[in-house]
Parts: structure tokens; sequence; C-alpha cells
């Protein structure tokens, strides 16, 4: 069936990584129909997993020092996994909320496409240093916050994207630094990109839930303070990269609230 909600469906349940981009890839030409009213049934496994990583507690992953070989492998792996799971979300996001405007499932649908690309840049430099997605352990952090926001899209969107996904905005310029201050330029070069990208991906996020806020007559900065304590979201901790989180849709009420 050609249908854009389905085949995201169809795609998070594919586990191996290679396997999971290709299925992604056939949507940057996608010319099907979108079904934005009917429920779709979750599948068991939804989302399908790799054989590897092994999936530990977060406080169990440790960061390495970024100047040894092991150290650099450790970030890329982690920074792959991060991708990885963010082709996943935005497939999520289109299959299991419906009856949202047609743009919206396509905006997430571009997303999934772009994520893949930042998973195989990821995974081709991990390549380079010698080890590949799965070789060491991560942690499962995001999945568990699309778990607490999966009865409803506001939270999904209050908390995944304009939380979880824009901390990855605040993360960049450090991440880019460290890679830097070891002469690998081919991998900063890499955040550059994913932070073009990212930028625009929390820019959806913010757009879908000022939507959603507008149609519910829901005052957004209360709405964002009351679901980040229903579903104990993390704190928005600092410096917060201002620049990028204008760009990507967020008020300077929204961003005071956030430095407070």
């Amino acid at each position: 069936m050609n249908e854009l909600r389905s085949v995201a469906l169809r795609a998070l349940c594919v586990a191996e990584p290679d396997a999971r981009c290709a299925a992604v890839k056939s949507l940057v030409s996608f010319d099907g129909t979108v079904d934005t009213e009917v429920d779709l049934i979750e599948p068991p496994g939804v989302p399908a997993r790799p054989a590897r990583p092994l999936l530990v507690p977060p406080g169990s992953v440790r960061p390495r020092a970024v100047g040894t070989p092991e150290g650099r492998a450790a970030l890329l792996h982690a920074l792959a996994h991060i991708e990885f799971n963010a082709i996943g979300l935005a497939l999520d996001h289109v299959w299991r909320f419906a009856g949202l405007p047609e743009a919206y499932y396509r905006d997430w649908a571009c997303v999934a496409v772009e994520e893949a690309h930042h998973f195989s840049l990821l995974r081709g430099r991990l390549l380079d240093a010698g080890l590949d997605y799965g070789d060491l352990p991560a942690h499962d952090g995001l999945w568990e916050m699309a778990r607490r926001t999966a009865d409803d899209v506001l939270a999904r969107m209050a908390l995944v994207p304009r939380t979880l996904e824009a901390r990855g905005l605040d993360a960049s310029p450090m991440v880019r630094a460290k890679f830097l201050s070891i002469g690998d330029h081919a991998s900063a070069e890499i955040i550059d990109v994913i932070l073009r990208d990212e930028i625009g991906h929390v820019a959806v996020g913010n757009r879908w839930f000022h939507h959603l806020c507008r149609q519910r007559g829901l005052d957004p900065v209360a709405t964002y303070r009351r679901e980040a304590r229903r579903c104990a979201a993390p704190r928005q901790r600092g410096p917060l990269n201002i620049a990028a989180r204008l760009q990507a849709g967020f008020t300077a009420q929204e961003l005071d609230e956030m430095q407070q």
C-alpha cells in the first residue's frame, strides 16, 4: 500500500540500520497518498531494534577523553546512535498520530530522510575509526520520552523535538570544538551539516506545537511547562544556543523561561 503513514510504520518495523535507511530513502520521491484520519494499529515490537548495540541505562555510558582514538570513536558512536533513534522518532511522529493536516506528515517524512543521511555520514566516520554502529553500548533515553508522549501529539511535539532534539542545538558547538581540537575536520564538517538540518527539524516541532496550541486555545509557555512536569522531561540546561534556537522558532519569551 503506497500510503505515507503506512510506509513510515513499515520502515519503523525494519531493524537493520542499512535496510531502514534504504526504506526511508523511498520517502524522498514519495508520490502516494496520505491518509490523515486512519488510526493505524501498532504492531508488537515497535520500534524494531537491531541486535546491537547493547542498550544500557544512561548513567552506564561513560564519556571518554576525545583526544584518544577510543574516545573519538565513542563520541562518533554516541552521535550515530542519536541519529539512528532520530530516524525512528520522525517515523513514529508520522504513523502514530491521526487527524493532523497533510503537511504535518510530509514535514516529518522529510525529517526522517535527513536523519538517515546524518546517520550514514556518522557511520562512515565510525567505520574510518575502525568500529561499526553497534560495537559499543548505548542508552535508550530518547525512546523513553517517546513512550511517555505516545498518547498526545501536543506532548510529543513539546518534549521530543522542542526539548530532547533542541538540546542537540546547544551541544553542537561544543561537539564541533572537540573534533577540531584533535584535528578531525571531517567530523566537524558533519556536525555543521547536522546543526543546519537540526535547526529545521526543531523548527518543524515548534511549528506544529504552536499550531496545536492555537487549535486547542492554549498558551504555549504554560502548556510546555505543564507537559514537561507531567512527563518528567529533563530540564533545559545551559548554555543555550540562543542564535540556533531563535532560528528554530523559539520565541524570546520561551527562551527567557528556559534560562530561568
